[in-house]
């Protein structure tokens, strides 16, 4: 028997690190080839990651919160047939073979070997308890809380220990730990390493007991950076416009109602996201992105509509691949199945990838408007406020009507203000009457 070590990979856009969220076995467990081990976070979203061979968990290499480099050994596996002794076993990198079976890791290549090795320990005629490491001390032995990822998140950055929540059903909820938090009367948490700080020789950051640190990775950091990079690297423009959406609204109801989207999630965003479509068929300009080695613009013709979801790991920007050739319909279905996708974490990296325009949804918070920072490597965001009952002219009289604010943010070095201005007056007027252009298909 020989023990085989998996590394990390690189799951896409050349990304170098990722955090471990949830293992998904212990040691002593039976695996298979290509089943899910582990859940990681990249700086773009959560991955799951299959295990590239047969055997028996030997020992898991990194506990979960602690930030893995692509390349480093993160499972170790029991493989072939009986045998105790030591035995050097070269680490492969992504998606070895196992002996006689040619399988490789679905969905990652392969590249040049490491020579990193690690020497196997004498295998124990009894499995190790079935455990999962921590970089909270104490815990080891304790079978792992059910929880989700993105609840396990949660109390992360809250400091909270799991296995000192109480819950009914079958897992950790959020309230179960926003109710532990009220309990204790602290978010801190009790446990010595919720914070990775009980490190040996490591002291804590603070001594403040009405302070709470959580280290910047993953997502967040990740959406630091490229605010950062885009707010100082393209001069920004945003322009206001307020607009009697109370057809629009009308129209929603309407859709609910009919046939066709019989089973589908109808939201005022849709209609949003069509009238933006609409404005791009007429000033497709708009639908670049800045080159500045080559010192160019750069026009792009399908639209892959960015759309700006709130996760418990942090602000991500998915998009609909090609949605100004989607009908209404698919343009609903597409638009539930992102934010499904991103609430579960379940978000890939071809999902986040190559945006050319976004919207913003600040209006289901309540806010009326902002001043968005472009998502990086596009032209324009348009941002939509709340929908409220106001007093407005109507028909030349005074009528309660239901009014929005819209905002566009452009780059100023390739959208100048009659395009950008062209562009919302756009959208604000099919959002004004929908009935024509936003429901052609």
């Amino acid at each position: 028997m020989s023990t085989e070590t998996f590394t990390l990979p690189d799951v896409g856009e050349g990304l170098t690190e990722a955090d471990i969220l949830a293992w998904h076995v212990a040691v002593g467990d039976e695996v298979t080839v290509n089943q899910v081990v582990v859940e990681v976070e990249t700086a773009k979203a959560a991955v799951e990651l299959p295990c590239p061979f047969d055997g028996t968990v030997a020992e898991l290499l990194v506990a979960e919160g602690e930030t893995v480099q692509v390349g480093s050994p993160i499972i170790a596996v029991a493989v072939g047939g009986a045998g105790g002794e030591e035995t050097d076993v070269a680490a492969e990198p992504t998606a070895p073979a196992t002996e006689g079976s040619g399988s490789v890791l679905v969905g990652y290549g392969t590249s040049a070997a490491r020579t990193h090795r690690r020497r196997r320990r004498p295998t124990s005629p009894e499995p190790e308890p079935s455990t999962v490491p921590t970089s909270a001390g104490g815990s080891a032995g304790r079978a792992r809380p059910p929880a989700t990822p993105p609840v396990r998140m949660l109390a992360k950055e809250l400091g909270v220990d799991l296995a000192e929540v109480s819950f009914d059903g079958d897992r950790i909820r959020r309230e179960d730990i926003r109710r532990h938090v009220e309990t204790s009367g602290s978010s801190s948490g009790s446990s010595s390493g919720s914070n990775g700080s009980a490190e040996a020789g490591a002291a804590p950051p603070s001594t403040s007991s009405d302070e709470r640190r959580v280290p910047i990775k993953g997502v967040r950091k990740a959406t630091a950076a490229a605010v950062s990079a885009s707010a100082f690297a393209a001069p920004h423009v945003t322009e206001f416009v307020a607009v009697d959406v109370t057809p629009m609204m009308e129209t929603v109801e309407k859709l609910k109602a009919h046939r066709a989207f019989s089973g589908v999630r109808v939201t005022p965003l849709l209609l949003v996201a069509r009238a933006l479509l609409s404005a791009l068929r007429h000033f497709p300009d708009i639908n670049a992105h800045w080159d500045e080695d080559n010192q160019e613009i750069v026009y792009t013709r399908a639209v892959n509509l960015g759309i700006a979801a709130a996760t418990p790991r942090g602000l991500i920007v998915p998009n609909i691949k090609d949605a100004g050739a989607l009908t209404l319909v698919d343009l609903a279905r597409s638009l539930s199945e992102l934010t499904t996708t991103a609430r579960d974490g379940k978000t890939t990296p071809e999902q986040m990838s190559g945006g050319t325009i976004t919207i913003t949804n600040i209006g289901v918070f309540g806010v009326d408007a902002a001043t968005p920072i472009l998502n990086p490597g596009e032209a324009a965001i348009l941002c939509f406020g709340a929908v409220r009952r106001q007093p407005w002219e109507y028909q030349g009289e005074i009528a309660l009507r239901q009014i929005t604010q819209l905002s566009l943010s452009f780059d100023h070095r390739l959208v100048d203000g009659e395009l950008g201005s062209r562009v919302l007056a756009r959208v604000a007027a099919v959002l004004a009457d929908p009935a024509g252009e936003l429901l052609l298909d």
